[in-house]
């Protein structure tokens, strides 16, 4: 797998167009660090949508019974695979990396 750093002028543009190809799929976040180790936020719930507001700078993760909000956001990193969306890792200002996986790997969108 290849990871690739997105640039922040493309995070909304980006997400918002995962967002629409994404809806329902099904989705695990993972939010680890050293300190903390790993944790699983969300296991395998069905995706409403995935923004990024430039404005609170907040990246939102809306799933079926959880809002989940990754404040401050420093980095975000598609992986993927001979074209196919894996997963994507978010990394917020402290560190702390929440790595968002797809069930099923999903094409890549064109828009970047």
């Amino acid at each position: 797998m290849t990871a690739r750093k997105l640039e922040k002028a493309n995070w909304g543009p980006f997400l918002d167009h995962l967002s629409k190809s994404l809806a329902g799929a099904r989705v695990e976040i993972e939010a680890s660090s050293l300190p903390l180790g790993k944790h699983v936020q969300a296991e395998w719930l069905p995706l409403i949508g995935l923004t990024y507001d430039p404005k609170d700078d907040i990246v939102e993760l809306a799933l079926e019974g959880l809002d989940h909000l990754i404040h401050k956001p420093r980095d975000i990193y598609v992986e993927d695979a001979t074209g196919l969306l894996a997963n994507l890792e978010i990394v917020d200002a402290e560190g702390l990396t929440q790595a968002v996986k797809l069930k099923e790997p999903l094409m890549l969108p064109r828009h970047q």
